[in-house]
Protein backbone atom coordinates (compact mmCIF):
# COMPACT_ATOMS: atom_id res chain seq x y z
CA UNK A 1 0.00 0.00 0.00
CA UNK A 2 1.13 3.39 -0.76
CA UNK A 3 2.05 5.70 2.11
CA UNK A 4 3.70 9.19 2.09
CA UNK A 5 7.00 9.46 4.03
CA UNK A 6 9.62 12.13 4.64
CA UNK A 7 13.30 12.40 5.28
CA UNK A 8 15.40 15.25 5.93
CA UNK A 9 17.71 16.30 2.55
CA UNK A 10 19.62 19.62 3.22
CA UNK A 11 17.89 20.36 6.43
CA UNK A 12 14.62 20.30 5.09
CA UNK A 13 12.02 17.28 5.07
CA UNK A 14 11.32 16.43 1.80
CA UNK A 15 8.61 14.30 1.07
CA UNK A 16 7.58 11.46 -0.73
CA UNK A 17 5.52 8.08 -1.62
CA UNK A 18 6.46 4.94 -1.34
CA UNK A 19 4.98 1.33 -2.10
CA UNK A 20 6.81 -2.10 -1.76
CA UNK A 21 9.32 -3.59 0.72
CA UNK A 22 10.99 -6.00 -1.67
CA UNK A 23 12.92 -5.44 -5.11
CA UNK A 24 14.90 -2.26 -6.64
CA UNK A 25 14.06 1.07 -6.17
CA UNK A 26 12.98 3.26 -8.74
CA UNK A 27 13.11 6.80 -8.91
CA UNK A 28 9.66 8.69 -9.93
CA UNK A 29 10.25 12.54 -10.46
CA UNK A 30 7.90 15.12 -11.36
CA UNK A 31 7.76 17.93 -12.83
CA UNK A 32 4.85 20.90 -12.89
CA UNK A 33 2.72 19.11 -10.80
CA UNK A 34 3.71 17.12 -7.82
CA UNK A 35 4.26 13.11 -6.71
CA UNK A 36 0.39 12.88 -6.79
CA UNK A 37 0.88 12.24 -10.88
CA UNK A 38 2.49 8.83 -9.72
CA UNK A 39 -0.13 7.87 -7.42
CA UNK A 40 -2.11 5.65 -9.90
CA UNK A 41 1.04 3.40 -10.86
CA UNK A 42 2.62 3.03 -7.42
CA UNK A 43 1.08 -0.38 -6.01
CA UNK A 44 1.33 -1.79 -9.29
CA UNK A 45 4.57 -1.14 -10.00
CA UNK A 46 5.10 -2.98 -6.47
CA UNK A 47 2.93 -5.38 -6.76
CA UNK A 48 5.06 -5.96 -9.60
CA UNK A 49 8.37 -6.62 -7.67
CA UNK A 50 9.53 -2.67 -7.21
CA UNK A 51 9.78 -0.32 -4.88
CA UNK A 52 8.67 2.72 -6.36
CA UNK A 53 9.69 6.02 -4.58
CA UNK A 54 8.06 9.13 -5.98
CA UNK A 55 9.35 12.65 -4.44
CA UNK A 56 8.03 16.16 -3.91
CA UNK A 57 10.66 18.54 -5.44
CA UNK A 58 11.86 21.06 -2.55
CA UNK A 59 8.95 23.61 -1.83
CA UNK A 60 7.06 21.58 -4.10
CA UNK A 61 4.05 19.46 -3.21
CA UNK A 62 4.19 18.63 0.23
CA UNK A 63 7.95 18.89 0.86
CA UNK A 64 9.33 22.10 2.74
CA UNK A 65 11.58 24.58 1.29
CA UNK A 66 11.37 27.44 -1.44
CA UNK A 67 12.79 27.25 -4.79
CA UNK A 68 14.54 30.23 -6.13
CA UNK A 69 15.26 30.80 -10.16
CA UNK A 70 18.92 29.39 -8.88
CA UNK A 71 18.16 26.49 -7.34
CA UNK A 72 14.71 25.40 -9.79
CA UNK A 73 17.13 24.97 -12.26
CA UNK A 74 17.37 21.56 -13.76
CA UNK A 75 21.33 21.13 -13.12
CA UNK A 76 20.10 22.30 -9.27
CA UNK A 77 17.12 20.00 -8.99
CA UNK A 78 19.61 16.92 -10.53
CA UNK A 79 21.63 17.45 -7.59
CA UNK A 80 18.94 17.71 -5.18
CA UNK A 81 17.80 14.13 -6.00
CA UNK A 82 21.25 12.84 -5.77
CA UNK A 83 21.24 14.02 -2.49
CA UNK A 84 17.69 12.24 -1.75
CA UNK A 85 18.73 9.36 -3.08
CA UNK A 86 21.65 9.44 -1.30
CA UNK A 87 19.68 10.01 2.35
CA UNK A 88 17.18 7.18 1.33
CA UNK A 89 20.47 4.78 0.84
CA UNK A 90 19.35 3.78 -2.68
CA UNK A 91 22.30 1.98 -3.98
CA UNK A 92 23.60 3.00 -7.81
CA UNK A 93 23.07 2.53 -10.62
CA UNK A 94 20.01 4.21 -9.67
CA UNK A 95 16.48 3.55 -12.10
CA UNK A 96 14.65 6.57 -12.58
CA UNK A 97 11.81 7.25 -14.26
CA UNK A 98 10.74 11.08 -15.13
CA UNK A 99 7.38 13.31 -15.97
CA UNK A 100 7.34 16.22 -17.65
CA UNK A 101 10.42 18.91 -16.59
CA UNK A 102 11.01 15.89 -14.03
CA UNK A 103 12.07 14.40 -17.76
CA UNK A 104 14.78 17.07 -17.78
CA UNK A 105 16.27 16.16 -14.31
CA UNK A 106 16.31 12.51 -14.99
CA UNK A 107 18.26 12.95 -18.05
CA UNK A 108 20.89 15.25 -16.25
CA UNK A 109 21.20 12.86 -13.96
CA UNK A 110 22.31 10.01 -16.58
CA UNK A 111 24.20 12.26 -18.84
CA UNK A 112 25.44 15.11 -16.43
CA UNK A 113 27.46 13.31 -14.44
CA UNK A 114 25.25 13.81 -11.41
CA UNK A 115 25.03 9.97 -10.39
CA UNK A 116 25.35 6.02 -11.85
CA UNK A 117 21.83 5.53 -13.86
CA UNK A 118 21.45 2.31 -14.48
CA UNK A 119 17.72 2.52 -16.45
CA UNK A 120 15.61 5.51 -17.59
CA UNK A 121 12.21 5.93 -18.34
CA UNK A 122 10.85 9.31 -19.80
CA UNK A 123 6.94 9.87 -19.10
CA UNK A 124 5.56 12.78 -21.74
CA UNK A 125 9.01 14.19 -20.82
CA UNK A 126 10.51 17.53 -22.23
CA UNK A 127 13.11 16.66 -24.84
CA UNK A 128 14.99 18.99 -26.68
CA UNK A 129 13.70 21.83 -27.99
CA UNK A 130 10.13 20.94 -26.76
CA UNK A 131 9.83 23.09 -23.87
CA UNK A 132 8.93 25.39 -21.89
CA UNK A 133 5.29 25.35 -23.34
CA UNK A 134 3.91 28.75 -23.19
CA UNK A 135 1.75 28.67 -20.32
CA UNK A 136 5.37 27.75 -18.36
CA UNK A 137 7.67 30.35 -20.39
CA UNK A 138 5.05 33.59 -18.97
CA UNK A 139 6.88 33.15 -15.88
CA UNK A 140 10.22 33.62 -16.88
CA UNK A 141 9.10 37.43 -16.87
CA UNK A 142 9.74 39.22 -13.43
CA UNK A 143 6.81 41.65 -13.68
CA UNK A 144 3.90 38.34 -14.41
CA UNK A 145 5.65 36.84 -11.16
CA UNK A 146 5.48 40.16 -9.33
CA UNK A 147 1.64 40.37 -10.34
CA UNK A 148 0.09 36.80 -9.76
CA UNK A 149 -1.59 35.77 -6.79
CA UNK A 150 -2.15 32.65 -4.93
CA UNK A 151 -5.80 32.39 -6.78
CA UNK A 152 -4.65 33.31 -10.07
CA UNK A 153 -1.36 30.78 -10.04
CA UNK A 154 -4.85 28.17 -8.64
CA UNK A 155 -6.59 29.04 -11.91
CA UNK A 156 -4.10 28.22 -14.16
CA UNK A 157 -2.71 24.95 -12.75
CA UNK A 158 -6.71 24.14 -12.55
CA UNK A 159 -6.84 24.74 -16.66
CA UNK A 160 -3.23 22.97 -17.15
CA UNK A 161 -4.11 20.07 -15.26
CA UNK A 162 -7.77 19.54 -16.21
CA UNK A 163 -6.35 19.16 -19.78
CA UNK A 164 -3.77 17.10 -18.79
CA UNK A 165 -5.95 14.75 -17.21
CA UNK A 166 -7.76 14.29 -20.82
CA UNK A 167 -10.89 12.92 -19.28
CA UNK A 168 -13.41 14.54 -16.85
CA UNK A 169 -12.67 14.45 -13.40
CA UNK A 170 -14.65 15.27 -10.24
CA UNK A 171 -14.50 18.44 -8.27
CA UNK A 172 -12.70 15.82 -5.50
CA UNK A 173 -10.03 14.99 -7.84
CA UNK A 174 -9.23 18.60 -8.92
CA UNK A 175 -9.19 19.60 -5.27
CA UNK A 176 -6.54 16.79 -4.51
CA UNK A 177 -4.52 17.79 -7.25
CA UNK A 178 -4.70 21.68 -6.30
CA UNK A 179 -4.38 21.14 -2.82
CA UNK A 180 -0.15 21.97 -2.59
CA UNK A 181 -1.07 25.24 -4.10
CA UNK A 182 -2.64 26.89 -1.73
CA UNK A 183 0.08 27.59 -0.23
CA UNK A 184 1.61 30.73 -1.31
CA UNK A 185 5.37 29.15 -0.55
CA UNK A 186 4.55 26.60 -2.75
CA UNK A 187 3.37 28.91 -5.32
CA UNK A 188 6.79 30.59 -5.47
CA UNK A 189 8.40 27.81 -6.03
CA UNK A 190 6.31 26.78 -8.80
CA UNK A 191 6.69 29.73 -10.20
CA UNK A 192 10.47 29.69 -10.11
CA UNK A 193 9.99 26.59 -11.45
CA UNK A 194 8.27 27.50 -14.14
CA UNK A 195 10.86 30.90 -14.63
CA UNK A 196 13.69 28.54 -14.90
CA UNK A 197 12.75 25.91 -17.65
CA UNK A 198 15.39 26.25 -20.16
CA UNK A 199 15.44 23.99 -23.26
CA UNK A 200 19.13 24.29 -23.37
CA UNK A 201 19.20 21.70 -20.46
CA UNK A 202 18.00 18.93 -22.64
CA UNK A 203 19.49 20.34 -25.90
CA UNK A 204 23.22 20.12 -24.06
CA UNK A 205 22.64 17.07 -23.00
CA UNK A 206 21.65 15.46 -26.70
CA UNK A 207 25.41 14.61 -27.43
CA UNK A 208 25.77 12.71 -24.33
CA UNK A 209 22.45 10.64 -24.45
CA UNK A 210 23.11 9.86 -28.35
CA UNK A 211 26.79 8.77 -27.39
CA UNK A 212 25.39 6.54 -24.26
CA UNK A 213 24.19 2.99 -24.10
CA UNK A 214 21.81 3.20 -20.92
CA UNK A 215 18.52 1.66 -21.62
CA UNK A 216 15.98 3.86 -22.29
CA UNK A 217 12.15 3.81 -22.56
CA UNK A 218 10.02 6.57 -23.23
CA UNK A 219 5.78 5.60 -21.97
CA UNK A 220 3.45 8.72 -23.96
CA UNK A 221 0.20 9.54 -23.85
CA UNK A 222 -0.74 9.70 -27.90
CA UNK A 223 -3.36 12.37 -27.10
CA UNK A 224 -0.61 14.98 -25.17
CA UNK A 225 -1.06 18.48 -26.65
CA UNK A 226 1.89 19.66 -24.19
CA UNK A 227 4.41 17.29 -25.26
CA UNK A 228 3.18 15.73 -28.38
CA UNK A 229 4.00 12.12 -29.08
CA UNK A 230 6.40 13.44 -32.26
CA UNK A 231 9.00 14.92 -29.93
CA UNK A 232 8.94 10.69 -28.29
CA UNK A 233 9.29 9.81 -31.92
CA UNK A 234 12.24 11.97 -32.47
CA UNK A 235 14.08 10.82 -28.97
CA UNK A 236 13.39 7.13 -29.84
CA UNK A 237 14.92 7.19 -33.17
CA UNK A 238 17.65 8.84 -32.34
CA UNK A 239 18.58 7.73 -29.49
CA UNK A 240 20.64 4.26 -28.69
CA UNK A 241 18.86 1.72 -26.90
CA UNK A 242 15.59 3.47 -26.63
CA UNK A 243 12.26 2.09 -26.79
CA UNK A 244 8.60 3.88 -27.58
CA UNK A 245 5.61 2.58 -26.06
CA UNK A 246 2.49 4.70 -26.57
CA UNK A 247 -1.02 4.63 -24.24
CA UNK A 248 -3.83 5.23 -27.09
CA UNK A 249 -6.43 7.81 -25.81
CA UNK A 250 -4.11 9.11 -22.93
CA UNK A 251 -2.93 12.97 -22.58
CA UNK A 252 -0.14 14.48 -20.84
CA UNK A 253 -0.78 12.41 -17.51
CA UNK A 254 -1.02 8.44 -19.09
CA UNK A 255 -0.74 7.17 -15.79
CA UNK A 256 -4.07 9.03 -14.88
CA UNK A 257 -5.53 7.99 -18.45
CA UNK A 258 -4.30 4.24 -18.62
CA UNK A 259 -2.43 2.91 -15.14
CA UNK A 260 -1.96 -0.62 -15.97
CA UNK A 261 -0.96 0.03 -19.48
CA UNK A 262 1.82 2.40 -17.88
CA UNK A 263 2.69 0.61 -14.69
CA UNK A 264 3.20 -2.71 -17.16
CA UNK A 265 5.71 -1.44 -19.50
CA UNK A 266 7.70 0.81 -16.56
CA UNK A 267 7.84 -2.88 -14.35
CA UNK A 268 8.94 -5.21 -17.57
CA UNK A 269 11.19 -2.04 -18.36
CA UNK A 270 12.94 -2.10 -14.72
CA UNK A 271 13.15 -5.51 -14.18
CA UNK A 272 14.32 -6.52 -17.31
Amino acid sequence: MTTRKTIEVDGLRASYLAAGERGPVVLLLHGTYWSRVWAPVMDLLAAAGLRPVAVDLPGLGRSEGELTPETAAVPALAGWVARFAAALRVAEPVAVAGHDIGGAIAQHLLAGGVAKVGRLALVNSVTYDSWPVPGVARYRDPAVVAATTVEDVLAARRTAVTTALARPASEEELADYLGPWNDPRVCRSWMALAGAADSRYTLDLVPALRAGATPKLLVWGEEDTFQEVRHAERFAAEMPDTRLVRVAGAGHIPMENDPVRVAGALAEFFLG
